[in-house]
């Protein structure tokens, strides 16, 4: 595991590190990405003005996502980058300068912390976790290519159950934009069973502008890539987690197999469209 802590002024003694990778060495072709892995909060920051009920949900983090980033690395052989701080602080799936990398408002519940953030309030986040936790994603993705290959780019989210009174039926949604090499073969694979119910662009879509990593680490560069929400009710326990870890590795290792998902396409798929 390789860690990292910067951002002086925001962090203490005893603080996580802003970002940590597993499996470094992994030989699959590979890299995953969990943005939400965490809900901590530098102790600089204090809770936010939320209660530990508040810290603990959805709002916070993407409940479940790192246990199954940490067992997708195992089973594939593959690094993952896992991101230490919660989306709260700043999220690391928006541009550092996007209104909603802050959040003063997640879900109807008021962040108190996060109103009346000046420049340099703004700025401690930003350095402290934003960018060191991108710098890592760089770096681990530019070290796989140095073998030859071309990685492909999984990025692992959670949704929550219902959203805005609206039950949502898809166990596992596959995020793709134009380039969609890896989300119909995953989309084809996970369909072989017939309990899981699979969304297509759902609950979000690839193709929503607001998005940054993929945006930024795989289509300007032409990488496979696929962004993944599972819903958290089936993923909030261990055994939950370790199931759909299983049951999408099984999946993956067969996509990433397929001819296609070796190569970059060559060109920015968001201008070829």
């Amino acid at each position: 595991m390789t860690e990292e802590i910067s951002g002086q002024g925001l962090f203490s003694p005893g603080d996580p590190p802003s970002f940590s990778i597993l499996n470094p060495d992994g030989a699959a072709p590979a890299v995953l990405l969990c943005d939400h892995a965490s809900n901590a909060i530098p102790a600089a920051l204090g809770d936010l003005g939320l209660d530990e009920a508040a810290r603990g949900r959805h709002i916070a983090w993407d409940i479940g996502a790192a246990e199954i980033a940490r067992h997708l690395a195992k089973s594939l052989d593959a690094p993952a980058v896992l991101s230490g701080y919660s989306r709260l602080v700043v999220d690391c799936n928006r541009s550092h300068d996007d209104p909603t990398a802050m959040r003063q408002i997640s879900d109807g519940t008021v962040v108190p912390g996060n109103r009346g953030l000046d420049a340099t309030d703004h700025a401690l986040r930003v350095d402290g976790c934003f960018w060191p936790y991108h710098r890592a994603v760089t770096k681990v993705i530019d070290d796989v290519a140095r073998r030859g290959v071309t990685p492909a780019i999984v990025s692992i989210h959670t949704c929550t159950p219902v959203m805005k009174d609206f039950k949502r039926p898809w166990h596992i949604g596959v995020l793709s934009s134009h380039d969609r090499r890896m989300a119909d073969l995953l989309i084809a694979e996970l369909a072989r069973d017939s309990t899981v119910c699979v969304g297509d662009n759902q609950p979000y879509s690839g193709l929503d502008p607001h998005g940054y990593t993929i945006e930024t680490h795989a289509l300007p560069q032409g990488r496979p890539n696929v962004l993944l929400e599972i819903r958290q009710d089936l993923v909030d326990t261990r055994q939950g987690a370790r199931h759909w870890a299983d049951l999408v590795g099984k999946a993956l290792a067969r996509v990433m197999a397929h001819p296609e998902i070796a190569r970059a396409i060559g060109t920015d798929v968001r201008e070829a469209s």
